[in-house]
């Protein structure tokens, strides 16, 4: 009897303490903003990419993390645990 295959299971990262976020629809601060994560949220990354730098309370990078069709946030909002990419690069 054949196994069905199984979804990959999804990792969550939190974001920052005591911090709402800006969800902005590109990788950069020159995108708008499309919502604002609520303080103690939960986010996955499905890819990562390269965009404007910005420093928060992970650090400085220029990594932004995809956390839905059209939705970025910067990973230096992100606990990945890494300084740099942690997930396949967005195409």
């Amino acid at each position: 009897m054949a196994m069905a295959p199984t979804a990959e299971a999804l990792t969550y990262y939190s974001v920052a303490p005591g911090q709402r976020v800006n969800v902005r629809s590109g990788p950069g601060t020159n995108y708008t903003v499309v919502r604002v994560l609520p303080v103690g949220a939960k986010v996955t990354i499905s890819c990562q990419s390269p965009g404007t730098t910005v420093t928060g309370p992970y650090g400085t990078t220029n990594v932004w993390d995809n956390i839905g069709n059209g939705e970025y946030v910067s990973d230096a909002y992100v606990n990945t645990g890494s300084d740099g990419y942690i997930r396949p690069r967005c195409s």
